[in-house]
């Protein structure tokens, strides 16, 4: 049975559907099955970015119950599926997102792992997200405001019982003025699970409408991408832990 992973952020803006593309397309890389579903049924953006912006059948369709959750399923050239929401404004008030749990329950027999990427804030269908989502990953930049929304979220996925996978800092620049690593770690009370770097190549992904494990299979940002889904499969890292990975807590 698969597993279903949330993709969330208190904050918009922080890399959050870059990571679900990006995390999905590395576990594929890695020899597992996987669905990325544009949760985000208001500004949805996962079928832009991997070259399916329209088509015939969207997660509002199954949400209205006029389609199987079968058929909403597209396969990107690298193997990994998606399934898109409606980029048409008229589908925001007919989506049902209470019953997004549900749905995402039966892709389980047909992937290792279901993504789930969100909206920003506390909506309903972020809130459906959280409720379908059996581990929860919270992506964040290393900036007060976003850690701050990021511990909302933390605490809202800690009220609903659903186990934090982690977070994952991104758009890192290791500037002076970015929040240290480790009072990260300390004002979210959560494993850092991977820390992803500031790189031109994401945006050169988005402009090939691909994940940049693809795109980009050796710059930084892809291998820590790949280093990530590793630790969601429980693969422990080879490499020695240096001084400063001990010290700021990372995995």
């Amino acid at each position: 049975m698969g597993r279903i992973i949330t993709i969330v952020s208190g904050k918009g803006g922080v890399g959050k559907t870059t990571t679900a593309i990006n995390l999905g397309a590395a576990l594929n890389k890695l020899n597992r099955e996987v669905i990325i579903v544009d949760a985000n049924l208001n500004t949805p953006n996962i079928g832009v970015h991997l070259g399916a912006p329209i088509v015939p059948v969207t997660l509002n369709h199954v949400l209205k119950g006029k389609a199987s959750i079968e058929e909403a399923i597209y396969e990107h050239s690298s193997g990994t599926k998606i399934i898109p929401s409606s980029l048409s404004v008229k589908e925001l008030s007919k989506s049902n997102a209470k019953k997004l749990p549900e749905i995402v329950k039966e892709l389980k027999k047909f992937s290792d792992f279901i993504i789930l990427d969100t909206a920003a804030g506390f909506g309903p269908e972020v809130m459906a997200s959280l409720e379908a989502g059996e581990e929860i990953i919270v992506v964040t930049i290393p900036e007060m405001p976003a850690v701050t929304d990021a511990l909302k979220t933390v605490k809202v996925a800690k009220d609903m019982n659903k186990e934090v996978k982690g977070v994952i800092v991104t758009r890192h620049k290791n500037a002076k003025y970015e929040m240290p690593l480790s009072s990260i770690k300390s004002m979210l009370e959560t494993r850092i699970i991977g820390v992803v770097p500031e790189d031109s190549s994401v945006q050169k992904a988005l402009t090939k409408r691909d994940a940049v494990i693809h795109t980009h299979p050796r710059s930084k940002v892809s291998k820590k991408y790949i280093e990530i889904a590793e630790k969601v499969l429980g693969k422990k890292n080879s490499r020695p832990k240096s001084f400063w990975r001990r010290i700021f807590g990372l995995d």
